[in-house]
């Protein structure tokens, strides 16, 4: 059975102590691969070679940054199609998803981080004509990279190109859940000529390998997208350590609608922003508010709609919902469509586990519409992470802002309407870190990104990210 190795110091090796771990098909529900184990002594191994590599990648020119981030980017282009095919199978997402999402944008994150580089300037300011202020900003040193099992590369290379642009070494663990495509990218770091140790990838679990890369004294910052109560656990670690924390965590994302938005474009879109990837992003729309008047339209014609969606293995091209991620993940998400109908809530479609033909091993479940519930329920309340959307009617502005607001999370929200002033004012208003106004998912790598309350500290994206992996330091020269 193949075996994914580890990247250290510009090698594939296998872990330490010689233990793996089974790595799952979920289409199948087979597995078809084994993952290193990796424990402390890999994430030493690791750590050691960003150190030695750190002086010369860190005094290399942008220009020389700039190349080499556009050669990954143009091999993982050349490479999209053997790409798109692991991702899916690693996934379960279907493979047009990968192809047309996923892949791409791991591309797009290398092409924009290489030139973003190039264009990151520091501030001067002169001080009463006497002296001139002026900032340096210089790279970290080895910083840490842990990303989840959603949007396997488009994550990980989200969080890897601008560690590497601001010319710091990278220690990253992709979710052990799916690390074959990050195993590719290894192997496309050492085609593009990345020098030895400046990015290390160190598969395993979380509690071992990701714990130790949190906890080692020479990781200067931790970049991590993932649950919460991880994102709490690595903060209890990280900040006594006084390491730099930028944590991207769960949300319950509101998507509001009111009865003067463009209908059909309401419609189409909320169908993708609920159940897009089965719903297994952190910005899907799980907490749909539908103002009265147009409650019961919506409602009948989104369930038709979601009654259509057809379920079924991620390599088919007509597949809308492919498998969930894990069987885990299946029995987690199936557990709180139980809890919505002892809360009350009625199933208006979907919920049930699917046995599509050749594959009944698979991870596979019916999207789900709930309604009947309140917004304070452990339902609308927890993040579900799965095909599962609830529906809410509502009547007034000061209303439905309570609702949305009212959970602890605060990534993203969407708002369809056509009241310029309401969309600037709900704009202003909601306790999100990302508002969508009659659109969703549509996104520039120049802007922020990152949630408020619960849903995360810190932004990435566009210079932000650049600022979070550089030290600022001020220089002032007097006349």
């Amino acid at each position: 059975m193949f075996k994914i190795r580890n990247y250290i110091n510009g090698e594939l090796t296998e872990p330490q102590a010689g233990r793996f771990i089974d790595n799952y098909n979920p289409a199948g529900g087979e597995v078809y691969s084994l993952i290193p184990d990796s424990d402390v002594q890999d994430v030493e191994n690791a750590v050691h070679a960003a150190q030695e590599a750190f002086p010369a990648w860190s005094k290399t020119t942008v220009e020389e940054r700039h190349d080499v981030l556009s050669k990954i980017a143009r091999l993982i282009k050349e490479n999209l199609e053997k790409l798109a095919q692991a991702e899916s199978i690693d996934n379960g997402k279907p493979v047009w998803l990968a192809r047309s999402v996923d892949i791409p944008r791991a591309t797009s994150n290398f092409e924009f981080f290489a030139n973003a580089i190039t264009q990151f300037a520091s501030q001067s300011h002169e001080t009463n004509q006497t002296a001139i202020n002026y900032t340096l900003r210089r790279p970290l040193g080895v910083v840490g990279c842990i990303s989840p099992w959603n949007l396997p590369l488009y994550l990980f290379t989200w969080k890897i190109a601008p560690a590497l642009a601001a010319g710091n070494t990278v220690v990253a663990k992709p979710s052990e859940i799916t690390p074959m495509t990050a195993y590719l990218l290894s192997e496309i770091c050492i085609e593009a000529g990345l020098p030895k140790g400046v990015l290390n990838i160190v598969h395993g679990y979380g509690h071992t390998a990701g714990s130790a890369i949190v906890a080692h004294p020479m990781v200067k910052a931790i970049s991590f997208t993932g649950g919460t109560q991880t994102g709490a656990r690595i903060a209890s670690v990280a900040a006594p350590m006084f390491k730099k924390l930028s944590l991207e965590l769960g949300g319950k994302n509101p998507n509001i609608i009111f009865a003067d938005c463009d209908y059909r474009q309401a419609l189409e879109t909320t169908i993708r922003s609920s159940f897009a990837n089965q719903g297994q992003i952190c910005l899907c729309g799980s907490r749909i508010f539908i103002e009265k008047p147009i409650y019961e339209k919506f409602k009948a014609d989104l369930v038709q709609a979601v009654q259509g969606m057809k379920v079924g293995h991620p390599a088919k091209d007509d597949t809308r919902i492919g498998a969930l991620v894990s069987k885990q993940h299946l029995e987690k998400v199936e557990s709180y469509i139980g809890l919505a109908r002892e809360e009350g809530g009625t199933v208006l479609c979907g919920g049930n586990r699917v046995a599509v033909d050749g594959y009944e091993k698979g991870y596979y479940l019916e999207p789900a519409v709930i309604e009947g519930l309140p917004n304070t329920c452990r339902t609308n309340q927890e993040e579900i992470f799965g095909p599962v959307v609830t529906l809410m009617p509502f009547e007034s502005d000061e209303e439905v802002l309570g609702y949305a607001n009212g959970v602890r999370y605060g990534l993203s929200c969407t708002l369809w309407t056509q009241n310029l002033t309401r969309a600037m004012r709900f704009a202003t208003e909601l306790e999100a870190g990302i508002v969508w106004v009659n659109t969703w998912l549509f996104r520039d790598l120049r802007t922020p990104f990152g949630g408020m309350k619960d849903s995360g500290v810190g932004r990435e994206g566009g210079f932000e990210a650049l600022q979070f992996f550089t030290e600022a330091k001020n220089v002032c020269i007097k006349y």
